[in-house]
């Protein structure tokens, strides 16, 4: 079972991936308010079907949860809107690497305290290095982006 959702959630960040880069290109014609707004309409159309269809009854209903736990919604938009900024300008992969580093050095965090209801994980040297790596990954992305840049400069200069 770990394995399964190890993969599904490697294909769910290969497509918030792909997301970035469409919604990049949706918002620039189109706006990024527009742009979150569209696919959070379209999300929202989507999930209802599936609720109408799919979900099981809950004894709770959304109106009697606490309503911090809501909060997800709002951390969403603030999400694809930053997306949409950030793939413009700095390109997807440098983009998302960004974002993963975000999550994971906050999801230590959540792990080591057991915050927002979650089993607490015990802190360890080894996420702290899988975090380090990734630091080191998004130095790498961005450095190759700094080289890009420069050889274009250094190209249009000799022209």
């Amino acid at each position: 079972m770990i394995v399964i959702m190890t993969l599904l959630a490697l294909a769910g960040g290969a497509f918030l991936s792909v997301q970035a880069a469409v919604n990049a290109r949706l918002g620039a014609s189109q706006g990024a308010i527009r742009t979150a707004f569209l696919t959070f309409l379209v999300g929202t159309l989507v999930c209802a079907v599936l609720v109408i269809f799919f979900e099981p009854p809950h004894a709770v209903t959304l109106l009697d949860v606490p309503k911090w736990q809501l909060l997800g919604s709002l951390l969403g938009l603030v999400y694809v809107l930053t997306m949409v900024f950030a793939v413009q300008r700095i390109g997807t992969a440098l983009a998302t690497v960004a974002v993963i580093l975000g999550q994971l050095s906050m999801s230590i965090i959540i792990d080591s305290f057991g915050w927002l209801g979650n089993s607490a994980i015990p802190f360890s040297t080894n996420r702290v290095l899988a975090a380090i790596c990734l630091a080191i990954a998004l130095w790498f992305i961005w450095q190759s982006q700094q080289d890009e840049k420069t050889q274009v400069i250094q190209e249009a200069e000799q022209s």
